[in-house]
């Protein structure tokens, strides 16, 4: 971090060799630390334990033959915070050439205009805030990833920033190339990164996935004021990716009006902007439209009108949903099996599918939450996992493979939810319990809330199509009945030589 990120350290050359001194540690034969497995770390950073300290003695003797003459350690310690010319190339190159990157119409527009206003704020010193909203697949975390590497590229400090992991490690992961895994991850924050921060300390923070941002930080949210706050403080430029549809948690505090309010406090100036074109879900808002209709989320003018070119289908047996997405899989690695969470997922970590999570007995149906230990939307062989709300969001694929658990229902022509139903080790409701005893209503809205835009969020990671079932048999009847409903067309495109209504059918 201290190579890429400090100019004093690029500028005088500055070489730094790292080293581990664990003077209360005593190896052992086979000892774990010096497994074959941490080679590439230990020759790199050598670690001494106790008894080595002639080992220790030699190897500082090896770098460090004079005194400090030239005050190196205060250099490195007041070195300006810039990225190295080798961090700039090494991004620019993962980026070039890159479909899953490119921008198009609206994107680029507001990607300009973002990229010069950061610039002209750190030559001006004006403080700026920027918020973009935009629903499912608008293409707000494909902008995010070019302003991270293009404002890196024009020698700025910038930061992804993200509440939820599974975005972070997913991008880090396309973007590495050839670069090691522990600089690329200097580039990707936890939201949670800037309780301690000084005022304008980076340059620009981007904050993708902003509805999803808490107030309190830390493991027992004991840390910070506000994730919103801290994130404007610690920067010049702050910009906010949002859709406030999307909050899944009864943590989630991120919203335009507070992001307002915290920018007011600071006198930023705040400028506003709003994806509305569809690039996930075949281009077609109408989906979403009507899928929200159908959840009962708002009633929409699409009530009976899904749009023409995306793939939905209602299947009778999991097995078989799982079956497809296992053969459209194999086409490039880009659909996934997800489900609510409404089956216990093991606390402890685990590396291998042998334990099944989620079991549908009448079906003969078992399945494994995704391994904790892997980035699961892109490992090869993680089709057969299924991942969840907090695995998924922020993420796309080609086709999607939703089991809707017993959280959501129908009866009496009402679509209607029961918090009830989710997993214990979901935290996504945590402290409802207590809330519906003192304001029972206010926490069932709440919980309704966050139930159906947890699915909403599920079903639309699908960039060609989104299969479901609904453990709820009454629930998978009137999806199929709204789904028959819908206005069947002829799809004369070239690569799909078919008629939109056979989607309409049962598997």
């Amino acid at each position: 971090m201290i190579e890429d990120f400090n100019q004093n350290v690029q500028d005088q050359r500055i070489l730094l060799n790292p080293c581990a001194y664990l003077h209360n540690y005593r190896k052992t034969e086979n000892d774990p630390l010096t497994d074959p497995h941490y080679t590439n770390h230990i020759e790199k950073a050598p670690v001494f334990t106790k008894g080595e300290i002639q080992k220790l003695r030699d190897f500082i003797k090896k770098y460090v033959r004079f005194g400090d003459r030239n005050g190196l350690i205060y250099q490195i310690e007041h070195g300006k915070i810039r990225p190295s010319k080798s961090l700039q190339d090494s991004l620019a190159n993962m980026l070039k050439g890159n479909q899953e990157f490119v921008l198009v119409d609206e994107q680029k527009v507001f990607y300009e205009e973002a990229l010069n206003l950061a610039l002209d704020s750190i030559r001006t010193g004006q403080k700026r805030v920027m918020v973009i909203e935009g629903g499912p697949g608008t293409g707000k975390s494909v902008m995010a990833v070019n302003l991270l590497v293009n404002l890196i590229n024009e020698k700025l400090t910038a930061l992804y920033v993200s509440k939820n992991s599974a975005p972070r490690n997913v991008y880090a992961s396309k973007l590495k190339g050839t670069m090691k895994k522990t600089q690329i991850d200097n580039l990707f924050k936890s939201s949670e990164s800037f309780t301690e921060s000084e005022k304008d300390e980076f340059d620009v923070l981007i904050i993708d996935e902003a509805h999803r941002l808490n107030k309190k930080s830390g493991l027992f949210a004991n840390r910070g004021e506000n994730q919103v706050k801290e994130a404007i403080h610690a920067s010049k430029f702050t910009i906010f990716f949002i859709d406030e549809n999307q909050k899944v948690t009864l943590k989630d505090i991120g919203s335009i009006d507070l992001i307002k309010q915290f920018d007011e406090d600071m006198s930023a100036e705040l400028i506003e902007g709003k994806l509305t074109s569809q690039f996930r879900c075949d281009g077609s808002d109408a989906y979403i439209a009507w899928l929200d209709d159908v959840l009962q989320i708002r009633e929409t003018a699409n009530a009976n009108d899904r749009g023409v070119d995306y793939d939905f289908r209602v299947y009778d047996d999991p097995n078989h949903m799982l079956a497809d997405i296992k053969e459209l899989n194999k086409k490039n690695n880009k659909s996934r099996m997800l489900a609510g969470y409404c089956w216990e997922w093991p606390k402890n970590g685990r590396n291998n599918t042998l334990q099944k999570d989620i079991e549908i007995p009448e079906y003969n149906f078992k399945i494994s939450w995704n391994l904790s230990d892997s980035i699961w939307a892109i490992e090869q062989d993680s089709v057969a996992e299924a991942g969840c709300i907090h695995t998924s969001q922020g993420l796309e694929f080609d086709y999607v493979g939703v089991i809707i658990g017993q959280d959501i229902s129908f009866k009496d022509g009402e679509v209607i939810t029961d918090f009830s139903n989710r997993a214990k080790t979901d935290q996504s409701l945590k402290g409802i319990k207590t809330m519906a005893k003192e304001d029972p209503d206010r926490a069932q809205a709440l919980a309704d809330q966050i139930i159906r835009n947890t699915y909403r969020t599920l079903m639309t990671r699908g960039q060609k199509g989104c299969f479901i079932f609904c453990t709820d048999p009454e629930l998978n009847a009137y999806f199929r009945k709204r789904l028959n409903k819908s206005v069947a067309y002829e799809d004369l495109s070239p690569d799909r030589n078919i008629i939109a209504a056979e989607n309409n059918t049962s598997y």
